[in-house]
């Protein structure tokens, strides 16, 4: 239940809300029980009178529609239901519910509403539902944050190996980022429902459902974009990247392959005339001289972006000898932003080597 402290307003944001989803509803009429307001075992009691048929529908009314508060919600309800002698039709009511909450719900048999006016309603002889395309600014604001450079160092460890369960501590230091940091991440899996806590640690209960989310909220990572040319393609480009070392040369500076360059050795689907590699500083200069680049305004056939934040370098695998490329979540990233061509690519990369167990 919300604290009644803060939940009056939103319990009447929350009948407002019904009210309008019942408005334009032909031969339907709401009540709002205002006697049963401030029952303990439930936030809202309303009548819907359809037809000349009146139904109870009881609300739980929750600030944050994520996931996690909406199985709260669930269960609440569930064991309201039970408690009654008479047929009720329960209904989860949010500022936000995303889709994976309202696939929650359905699941459940139980209706949903929100502020932004997602609607499903339905018991005998009355179904109204209702989906719209807008999302609040916070949980776009929300969602923006939990996939920025820091953030997103955590995610792409956790996303090596969803099933490994991680301590706070223990994924602070593999991801080399504060523990406030990974502790800020884990709330937010957690609330979306991405993530669970088992006794060893937390874990990705569903990271297909945070990738999804990733890609559409993705912003390839900040960095100045250098052109070159190079004569060399195939086995003597190959040769020459093994010639720099990679996992040794760390502290010489770092460059590995990126987007369609590492595709090819992650899950090649189609070649591409362009280089494409993330770098630090002294990785791109390394590069430059390994390769002998000659700088090109047009007409490049290699590209560097020394990165601003090193996330993306410190998760590169190596699936050849000698051979260093960014890890598959960053790769699928940044094919899927690289238009429909990248798209294709990543789905196919995605098919070959990010399939999970569920």
């Amino acid at each position: 239940m919300l604290n009644v402290t803060s939940s009056v307003k939103l319990d009447q944001l929350a009948a407002d809300a019904l009210r309008r989803a019942l408005q334009d509803v032909p031969h339907s009429k709401l009540v709002i029980d205002s006697e049963k307001a401030h029952d303990p075992g439930v936030d809202l009691v309303a009548h819907i009178d359809h037809h000349g048929e009146r139904r109870v529908v009881v609300a739980e009314v929750k600030a944050s529609g994520q996931p996690r508060h909406v199985k709260s919600a669930l269960f609440q309800l569930k064991r309201y239901a039970q408690e009654q002698a008479q047929p009720i039709t329960p209904l989860v009511i949010a500022p936000y519910l995303s889709e994976s909450a309202r696939a929650l719900c359905i699941e459940s048999q139980v209706g949903y509403l929100d502020f932004e006016g997602n609607t499903r309603i339905a018991f005998p002889g009355f179904f109204l539902s209702r989906e719209v395309a807008s999302k609040p600014q916070t949980e776009r604001r929300e969602l923006r944050s939990l996939f920025k450079p820091k953030s997103a160092q955590v995610l792409r460890t956790m996303l090596r190996d969803p099933s490994q369960a991680w301590r706070v501590v223990d994924l602070s230091r593999t991801a080399d980022v504060s523990a406030g940091q990974v502790s800020y991440v884990r709330s937010g899996l957690l609330d979306r429902g991405w993530a669970e806590v088992s006794d060893d640690g937390v874990f990705l209960s569903n990271p297909d459902a945070l990738l999804d989310a990733w890609r559409e909220e993705y912003q390839p990572p900040a960095g100045h974009r250098w052109t070159f040319y190079t004569t060399m393609h195939g086995s003597s480009l190959d040769d020459a990247l093994r010639s720099m070392g990679g996992e040794a040369a760390e502290d010489r500076g770092l460059a590995i392959l990126a987007s369609f360059s590492a595709a090819n050795w992650l899950a090649p689907y189609g070649r591409t005339g362009t280089q494409y590699f993330y770098a630090d500083r002294e990785g791109a200069q390394r590069l430059r001289d390994a390769l002998k680049l000659s700088p090109a305004s047009r007409g490049e056939n290699l590209v560097i972006t020394v990165l601003d934040e090193p996330g993306p370098l410190r998760d590169f695998i190596e699936p050849a000898p000698g051979i260093y490329t960014t890890g598959l979540a960053q790769t699928y990233l940044d094919l899927y932003a690289a238009g429909e061509r990248g798209r294709e690519a990543a789905e196919h990369l995605r098919k070959a080597r990010l399939q999970w167990k569920k």
